[in-house]
């Protein structure tokens, strides 16, 4: 999937189902973080998560019809890998391409729960973060407690393109027109909720 010297953005998630925000930060982070690729990791399951999202098998196929970009990648690798965490995640990628450019894609709400994630310092200290911006988060972020742990490390939006070359720890949020669509919108409209937050 990948070969030496890439330049690769990782946006996790569960993806149910994919929509119009995550392609709009994944083209983003590809022109703002020099980045050749993004890959969509659809997850088996998120352990934040109350209820299990639906069949992996299906968020995948809707995620590759979401795609409108060959450089944006979907991907069950979480599933082959046999991994749920993304410290093992990030991990098992590092082992399998060690001559690539990894940088973990994440919104600003994601941010905000960072400190919560199992490992998230290692996580940290594996790969530098870029974090999009959100509707209604991107202020909260600035003083998640992640956001103040990892403030020594924090670069200025001018150096976001050279984020995905840094050694980590290093991350910097950056601001772009945003988009209020989300996963649980999409499934409140189709009548699909199951009593979770997505992104």
């Amino acid at each position: 999937m990948a070969t030496s010297g890439l330049k690769i953005g990782l946006l996790g998630g569960s993806f149910d189902p994919a929509h119009s925000g995550h392609l709009h930060i994944s083209k983003v982070a590809l022109n703002r973080f020099g980045l050749d690729r993004v890959w969509w990791l659809v997850s088996p399951g998120n352990p934040l998560k109350a209820h299990g999202p639906a069949p992996v098998e299906i968020r995948l196929a809707a995620a590759r019809m979401a795609s409108d970009s060959p450089r944006i990648i979907v991907t069950d690798i979480e599933t082959r890998l046999g991994t749920r965490m993304t410290a093992d995640t990030i991990a098992g990628l590092r082992h399998l391409y060690h001559d690539v450019n990894f940088v973990w894609l994440m919104g600003s709400d994601n941010l905000c729960q960072f400190h919560r994630w199992d490992r998230w310092r290692e996580i940290a200290r594996s790969v530098p973060i870029g974090v999009l911006a959100r509707p209604g988060s991107r202020n909260a972020a600035r003083h998640a407690p992640a956001a103040q742990m990892m403030r020594r490390w924090r670069l200025p939006q001018a150096e976001a393109a050279t984020l995905v070359t840094r050694k980590a720890p290093a991350w910097v949020l950056i601001n772009l027109p945003m988009t209020p669509e989300s996963s649980t919108a999409i499934r409140k409209r189709n009548g699909m909720i199951r009593g979770r937050k997505d992104t």
